[in-house]
């Protein structure tokens, strides 16, 4: 058995990405590679594990700075592609995996909805540090594997805070470290640990369509202004200062408010002040909006005709 570290490689764009392989070459000097990663795009995906999901795993060749490794593809989603890494794939405990570099940033109160950060989780869930890295990239190469993409400045970012991981004990309670990095970053490029902003960034679209019984996928757009966002958080960081933001994540999915006080609150022995519903996130207006547009169109539809 090698005595150099195994370094799981995932992701949600799928096992041809390029910025997958970009993550790859950057360890390929320090650590054995371990390259599992869905075989088809699972942008999207979060930290599923469908029940849909064959599980099938096909075996291809890729030369890595010249040398030949046999890497994995998995008919499954980045999370499924870790559970089979290391539950079948293996020979040992990985010291780190890394989850991208995925097209497209993940902030804010979407971050659930990755499947880049889903994988980190579910491999930090079994014992294994992990990262979640992303490129910030126009919206309309998010689903691409688009070589006008450069992934440099990102894949040292990788392989330094990589390193820090598997070599460092750190603080409890951060259990993967997501990274998101500027389109123009350099190796120069200023880092700054940032929280998650409770601002949403990508705002569904609702699908064109005449009949609900048509095919109507949801789309979605950048929509988000980052000068309002909290001033410590990776909206801020990435969109309005042009940092590369590294946010500490934790499973504990646990609220930080006080939870005796709140016990009070639900069984009335105490009153919270202004009682009533306060918004939370940014998108009760845009909510509302949207909901009086749909009240309108079925209006206009179910009016007799004239």
């Amino acid at each position: 058995m090698s005595d150099r570290p195994l370094v799981l490689f995932t992701n949600d764009d799928g096992i041809a990405s390029p910025g997958l392989w970009a993550a790859v070459e950057a360890f390929s000097d320090l650590a054995d590679l371990l390259v599992v990663a869905p075989r088809e795009q699972q942008s999207g995906t979060g930290r599923s594990l469908p029940v849909t999901s064959e599980g099938r795993i096909y075996e291809r060749e890729m030369v890595i700075k010249g040398e030949t490794h046999l890497v994995y593809a998995v008919d499954g989603t980045p999370a499924q592609a870790v559970q089979h890494a290391v539950f079948e794939l293996a020979d040992r405990k990985p010291s780190l995996c890394v989850s991208g570099i995925n097209y497209g940033d993940n902030l804010g109160n979407g971050v659930t909805i990755s499947g880049t950060v889903g994988a980190a989780l579910e491999a930090s869930s079994l014992g294994i540090p992990a990262l979640a890295v992303s490129q910030q990239t126009p919206t309309d190469l998010h689903l691409t594997y688009s070589n006008d993409v450069d992934f440099t400045a990102a894949a040292h970012f990788t392989r330094m805070f990589g390193e820090w991981v598997m070599f460092n004990r750190r603080p409890d309670d951060v259990d993967v470290l997501k990274i998101d990095v500027p389109r123009d970053a350099t190796f120069e490029t200023e880092w700054k640990i940032t929280r998650v902003s409770r601002r949403r960034v990508y705002w569904p679209t609702r699908p064109e369509r005449v009949a609900l019984n048509e095919i109507g996928r949801m789309g979605y757009r950048l929509d988000t202004d980052p000068s309002v966002a909290e001033p410590d958080s990776d909206v801020f960081c990435l969109l309005q200062e042009g940092k590369v933001s590294v946010t500490p994540l934790s499973l504990d999915l646990s609220s930080r408010t006080d939870t005796h006080r709140l016990a009070q609150i639900i069984s009335g022995a105490a009153h919270y002040p202004n009682n009533g519903a306060a918004p939370h996130v940014n998108g009760d207006d845009k909510v509302e909006k949207l909901a009086r547009q749909t009240r309108r169109k079925k209006s206009v539809a179910s009016a007799p005709g004239e």
